[in-house]
């Protein structure tokens, strides 16, 4: 059997509503990769909020993260690595933007590290950056600032499009959805595809030979690349139109792995 890429994302795909993974779809996956298949972690996640997972799962394969900002092999030197980065003078600018913008908070995040200008869990939840509290180093200090970051995230009752029109284009800017007014900027043009198209092209394996598993509106490129893209039972239905097919089961009730299941053990 060919071997396949198999890109799965994470929130609401392959971990369930406790942000776990079954212990039946950890088996499975372990199989899979058993197999040969390159199972690849395709995520919104920075890697510090996404390692776990990996390890649990005992991948060796690449994993993609900030929504394909980067693309690495965790804990290893890999030449074909790609980090891309936002000019760290947007994060300093939308922080002195601050109160015009009516930003709750807004937070630089890094591969391994994050600072936020409000390091309060009355006003922001630790666990949206996979930490159970704050701590003084997390605090936001512009002089801290020295290197790029790889994404951007605030809250705020500012719109997507209001802010991508002020920054005339030049970021990716989307919201997370839900009730929290969260947008997420990113590099312009970066994508799950865009990193995925990267690695096909490292890994020598052709698109059509590539398969995706997502539940929301950040894994449309994706779905639409990959050869075969599957939305999960409890996908947003913006997602639904960029499907190849829907599963008949969500992510509690282990969608991915029983897909898996029937389609290569």
């Amino acid at each position: 059997m060919t071997k396949k890429v198999i890109a799965v994302d994470l929130d609401g795909t392959l971990l369930n509503s406790d942000s776990k993974l079954s212990e039946f779809t950890k088996e499975t996956i372990k199989k899979i990769s058993k197999k040969g298949h390159h199972v690849v972690i395709t995520t919104g996640r920075p890697y510090r909020m996404a390692r776990e997972f990996y390890k649990e799962l005992e991948l060796h394969t690449p994993m993609i993260n900030f929504n394909g900002s980067l693309t690495h092999i965790p804990e290893k030197k890999w030449q074909q690595e790609r980090c891309i980065t936002l000019d760290k003078e947007y994060l300093l600018d939308i922080v002195k933007r601050k109160e015009e913008i009516e930003a709750d908070f807004i937070a630089g995040e890094y591969r391994k590290k994050f600072y936020i200008t409000a390091p309060n869990e009355t006003i922001a939840d630790p666990k949206l950056f996979g930490v159970e509290s704050f701590q003084p180093e997390n605090q936001f200090n512009p002089e801290l600032v020295t290197k790029n970051p790889n994404c951007i995230l605030l809250q705020t009752h500012a719109l997507a499009d209001e802010l991508n029109q002020f920054y005339q284009q030049q970021l990716s800017i989307n919201t997370w959805g839900g009730p929290l007014n969260i947008l997420e900027c990113t590099p312009k043009g970066v994508n799950k595809a865009f990193a995925l198209k990267h690695l096909l092209e490292v890994l020598n394996v052709e698109r059509k030979d590539l398969i995706a598993f997502g539940d929301e509106h950040n894994d449309t490129e994706m779905l639409a690349f990959a050869d075969t893209g599957y939305a999960m039972k409890n996908a947003n239905q913006t997602l639904l139109p960029y499907a190849d097919e829907q599963l008949p089961l969500t992510n509690d009730q282990d969608g991915v792995a029983h897909q898996l299941l029937k389609l290569f053990l």
